[in-house]
């Protein structure tokens, strides 16, 4: 199932997404387990990640919550190019988390010399703390339809063993990632796609036209279920 959802505008947008996301990991602590997501950067995450911080969100307890990436820039930990930065400032240390749950990917220090290594430690990370499958996939969409840092013609969009694959080549700066494969992304309970901007309306066309290449747009290689494609008017302006 694949729902497409529209907002007039990015602030109405990142609104409607922070309450759906506080709803959400209510409804599953409820069920009497630990939500578990996959957070993603970008200029919409960060408004939504700061629209859940003013919200009142006591129904969650979020101390009871697992928190992983599906991308990350190897930099170095302090560096503000990293995702979990701004996600740390703007939600992660306003609604006050355990900071074991919190699976950041690993930053390049001399604990993690090694972009491969590095992401080897992720995936082993996953492997012993994941339980099996996320609850909730959050992704943003790239104008060149990359999701995560799987980037169209390159070689990671082929690997099908693996959970974290480090990339040298990003056509985005910093070029130097780690991010989870599809595999990885498509074990989940639900997958939100969060885009705003006419800049990324070719791209959320042919993420979901019915015909094309993974190659092309690597979007199309994310296929579990539920998808729902959370758009302002601009980004769903292709449509």
């Amino acid at each position: 199932m694949v729902d497409i959802v529209r907002y007039p505008d990015a602030p109405g947008l990142a609104s409607a997404v922070a309450e759906a996301l506080v709803t959400r990991l209510a409804e599953v602590q409820a069920e009497g387990r630990v939500p578990s997501v996959a957070l993603t950067g970008g200029t919409i995450a960060d408004e939504i990640y700061r629209a859940v911080a003013a919200l009142d969100s006591s129904a969650v307890d979020w101390t009871r919550v697992d928190f992983w990436w599906g991308d990350e820039r190897y930099v170095a930990a302090d560096s503000s190019d990293r995702n979990d930065k701004g996600v740390g400032r703007d939600l992660l240390d306003v609604v006050g988390v355990d900071a074991l749950r919190v699976h950041a990917m690993p930053a390049a220090d001399e604990a993690h010399p090694d972009l491969d290594a590095a992401a080897a430690a992720y995936e082993q990370a996953v492997r012993e703390h994941g339980g099996g499958e996320f609850d909730l996939v959050l992704l943003g969409l790239g104008p060149d339809g990359h999701v995560a840092s799987l980037f169209p013609d390159h070689p990671q969009l082929d690997v099908d063993d693996a959970i974290a694959l480090g990339v040298t080549d990003s056509p985005k700066p910093p070029p130097e990632r780690i991010t989870l494969t599809f595999a990885a992304l498509n074990r989940t309970r639900a997958v939100w796609f969060l885009v705003s901007g006419a800049g990324k309306a070719d791209a959320v066309a042919r993420a979901l036209a019915d015909e094309g290449s993974v190659h092309e747009t690597p979007a199309r290689g994310i296929t579990a279920e539920p998808r729902t494609w959370w758009l302002d008017e601009d980004a769903a302006s292709a449509l």
